[in-house]
């Protein structure tokens, strides 16, 4: 096929165009056809052209705006070395008309060029949305061009940009999306603010989601990909999203502080709070991690995942062999201790009590106690709201754990715990096991119509975690502001909802042994705030600790563990059995 060297095309765009814009400025002031005039000015944009900015080579079907800019600087400085040459001999506004005509020109054939070359074939079928017109919305409106989806509308909060449009498509409001949508639905909403705080993406949804058939939404700024298509990036709207809370006084500065340089033992760091404890430690410049399971699948895992990120010990072992765990705190020597290792599920934990109570109870004594011995910086237990008046074996394993952190004497070592509750997506939560539900057909299972839990997505969660530890002195139990508590039956149907679905039943199956049906993260009210709302502090509960050691062993050896355990934590109101109240 015959083409055309690029510059010598332009060049003759050059000339070409040069002639008719002189011949029309010509007509235009009834002056006559000059050749060495016309000719002198040629010769000067071909050599602008040739010389600045290599503007012979700019491609008309990538053109953007910064493309006709260039264009008019050179044209332009071409004019500012040709004029002087004739001047007093011809008008100045003559020349200055005849150089607009011919900016005008060259830009406008450029543009056309481009609309034309860049111009979609596909057969638009798709009606589609985008909420924001800030940059991200402007580039996916650019990339859904060439796909089956007409854009018909831009929405934003910003009333300024009500009435305008951007390439003929209107920017409207929320409430004129609405009267204009009416009794139709289109086919996908997409919401293009990457910064939007979590509770705008659940007020657009709950406004918006009938008059859509999908809602999409772009990842965070934390983890949208600048080099990949936004386009490919969009999710669907997620349960996460529409129930997650997103700290407003995240301490970043003082988390980096805490974690950086340091080397940071992570128990149970294959499961869902210590891999992501694992990931945050990574992210804020730990200088080594010691990751420590009993699981090798789940370490292997983790272990795949940020090999490469960090320098990294797998250390495969449970916290209940004490003379392993002294011989690892001897070889690797943490500075920082995360205890994430326990057993959480509460039905498993009533139909095992003796090895719950030797994981949680015995497995997190030995932790404190080789950290202490081995003069570690700073001990972090991962706590739980189901610690607060217990109701299961779970929840008081843990109110153990929490009364031998505050009484034991800790020497240099600075011991605090951390309670907070469910954690969206984690192995635990109830939104996999809903999801699995609905994949299958249904029906959901829910124990209670009114039963409530709080939520918080894992590495806000996790972080806040880093942030209570590292203004711990020692003896505190922190308290993460998990919000306003979700009522599973609401969280059912909200996950219904959003996959598609109008044939999923509910089904309450009653209450499970140990189960509340409310959480709570505090015992009494006498809790202090700390400097960040997100965080409070639990008043200190005094506990002997010769007396509580005691206690442990012969928890341990009693063959009558329940009544133990409720010796040692008397607001333990076991709830063995099913039940509808």
């Amino acid at each position: 096929m015959f083409t055309i060297d690029k510059r010598i095309l332009n060049y003759l765009v050059i000339i070409l165009l040069s002639l008719t814009t002189f011949a029309w400025t010509s007509w235009v002031f009834h002056q006559p056809f000059m050749p060495k005039v016309v000719t002198t000015v040629i010769v000067a944009r071909l050599i602008a052209s040739t010389l600045i900015y290599k503007d012979y080579s700019l491609s008309w079907s990538k053109a953007t705006p910064k493309t006709f800019l260039i264009k008019s600087v050179v044209y332009f400085t071409a004019f500012v070395f040709y004029m002087p040459l004739f001047y007093g001999k011809i008008y100045v506004y003559f020349f200055v008309s005849e150089l607009f005509a011919y900016l005008f020109s060259i830009n406008f054939l450029m543009y056309a060029y481009y609309y034309f070359i860049n111009k979609s074939r596909v057969v638009k079928t798709k009606n589609i949305v985008i909420y924001g017109a800030g940059k991200a919305g402007l580039k996916l409106e650019e990339e859904f061009r060439d796909t089956p989806y007409r854009l018909r509308y831009f929405v934003d909060d910003n009333s300024i940009l009500h009435g305008r449009s951007i390439d003929g498509i209107p920017i409207i409001s929320k409430e004129k999306l609405k009267e204009k949508i009416g009794t139709q639905t289109f086919d996908l909403l997409v919401i293009a603010m990457p910064s939007a705080p979590a509770h705008r993406i659940k007020e657009i949804y709950e406004r918006l989601h009938d008059y859509f058939d999908t809602i999409q939404v772009l990842p965070s700024l934390d983890a949208i990909l600048r080099d990949e298509p936004f386009s490919q990036q969009l999710q669907k709207i997620s349960v996460a999203d529409l129930l997650a809370r997103h700290p407003q006084d995240l301490d970043k500065a003082t988390i980096s502080a805490f974690i950086q340089n340091k080397s940071v033992l992570i128990t149970g760091a294959g499961g869902s709070i210590g891999s992501e404890i694992a990931r945050q430690c990574v992210k804020y410049g730990a200088r080594e991690l010691i990751l420590l399971d009993h699981s090798e699948y789940n370490l292997y895992r983790i272990e795949q995942e940020l090999a490469s990120k960090a320098k990294i010990a797998c250390v495969m072992q449970s916290v209940v062999h004490k003379e392993q765990l002294k011989n690892t705190f001897e070889q690797y020597k943490p500075q920082i201790v995360i205890h994430a290792a326990a057993y959480k599920h509460v039905p498993l934990v009533e139909a095992n009590v003796e090895e719950a109570i030797l994981n949680n109870v015995v497995g997190t004594k030995n932790c404190i106690d080789v950290s202490i011995e081995n003069g570690v910086e700073k001990f972090i237990l991962i706590s739980t709201d189901k610690a607060v008046r217990p109701t299961n074996v779970m929840g008081t394993t843990k109110r153990i754990c929490e009364l031998y952190a505050q009484n034991v004497p800790s020497e240099k070592t600075e011991i605090v715990a951390v309670r907070f509750g469910n954690v969206l997506g984690s192995s635990g939560s109830v939104i996999p096991k809903f999801r699995q539900q609905i994949e299958a057909g249904g029906p959901i299972t829910v124990t209670h119509p009114d039963i409530t839990r709080y939520f918080m997505l894992i590495p806000e969660a996790c972080e806040l975690v880093l942030q209570a530890g590292a203004i711990g002195k020692g003896g505190e139990i922190f308290i993460l502001d998990m919000g306003e508590p979700v009522k599973i039956v609401d969280l059912a149907q909200k996950m219904i909802e959003l996959s598609g679905r109008d044939d999923i039943e509910i089904v309450f199956t009653g209450l499970r042994p140990g189960e509340k049906l409310y959480e709570e993260l505090l015992i009494d009210e006498s809790d202090m705030h700390t400097e960040y709302d997100s965080i409070t502090v639990a008043a200190p509960t005094r506990y002997d600790i010769d007396a509580l050691r005691k206690d442990i062993e012969e928890l341990i050896l009693a063959e009558d563990k329940l009544s133990r355990l409720k010796k040692i934590v008397p607001e333990f109101n076991h709830q063995m059995n099913k039940s509808d109240s």
